[in-house]
């Protein structure tokens, strides 16, 4: 049996599957504080006797194994959370494996295995929603090194018709800071479900997106890139990134079939889930 922990800055998914990845039960729990919230995922998985556990986090989070701090979120925002041992408490409670890896990691992971980009050796997942962040498959293996991926803070050209300063704390312009939910709301004062219908929404939102992917294909090259979050069930989107990044590509670079190349993700909100259960499962 195998445990995972999809964590979350608004919620913690905790499942338990059996040796084919079917999962067998499932729950929810409000991520509070660390004491609150831990308290009710050990009162989960103390029911079952888990092989090795699989975790999937929000970050930042240190994924160095060479570092002191490794399995710690790090400079989160999150009230309570900061330079938090999440490993070692898990480590602590129960003597198993536990793999460990960002949230979207996990989740391009369960793509790759399980959903959209079966059959490749590499993907991108990329999450638009509160925030912008982004995973990655690179042959067959996640890809980290000294730190993970911080895909939504790429720097990105402004739209010529954009009048919105950003809102990113730390770079005020860079994808997450334009393109991100909050950042539709603030410059048309509605969120992102109130505006399906104004094209020049989807227009410039395609541009910002467009823009990271032709950084992200330049770069790591990957067979699929996987567009999840609450800003991409816009499917309206999916044609304006593709015809934006077509046209930014300029023929540069072969690519796949766009269609193909730039898809939603097969296993829905469950991408991320199913990733830290392979992640489990890997760790053994």
């Amino acid at each position: 049996m195998y445990g995972a922990i999809e964590a979350g800055g608004t919620k913690f998914v905790c499942a338990v599957s059996d040796e084919k990845l079917n999962i067998l039960e499932r729950v929810s729990i409000k991520t509070t504080v660390p004491a609150e919230t831990m308290n009710l995922v050990f009162e989960f998985f103390d029911k079952f006797k888990v092989e090795a556990v699989g975790i999937g986090s929000f970050g930042p989070i240190d994924v160095n194994k060479k570092s002191k701090t490794y399995g710690y979120i790090t400079n989160t925002p999150k009230k309570g959370w900061a330079n938090y041992d999440f490993v070692g408490a898990m480590k602590k409670r129960y003597n198993v494996p536990i793999g460990w890896t960002t949230d979207v990691n996990a989740a391009a992971l369960g793509e790759l295995k399980k959903g959209a980009a079966v059959g490749l050796d590499s993907c991108i997942y990329l999450t638009v929603g509160t925030g912008i962040g982004g995973g990655a498959v690179v042959n067959g293996k996640l890809l980290e090194g000294y730190g993970h991926p911080e895909m939504g803070h790429v720097l990105v050209r402004k739209h010529e018709a954009d009048k919105y300063a950003g809102n990113c704390p730390f770079h005020e312009t860079c994808l997450e800071g334009v393109a991100a939910g909050p950042a539709i709301e603030a410059r048309w004062g509605k969120k992102a479900y109130d505006l399906t219908d104004k094209d020049e929404v989807w227009e410039i939102e395609a541009y910002y997106l467009a823009q990271a992917l032709m950084t992200y294909t330049l770069i790591l090259s990957p067979e699929r890139i996987i567009l999840g979050g609450g800003v991409m069930k816009q499917l309206q989107l999916f044609p304006l990134v593709r015809k934006e990044l077509e046209k930014l590509m300029a023929n540069y670079v072969s690519m796949p079939n766009l269609d193909e190349y730039i898809v939603p993700p097969a296993l829905g909100d469950n991408a991320g889930i199913t990733g830290c259960l392979l992640l489990a499962k890997d760790s053994i």
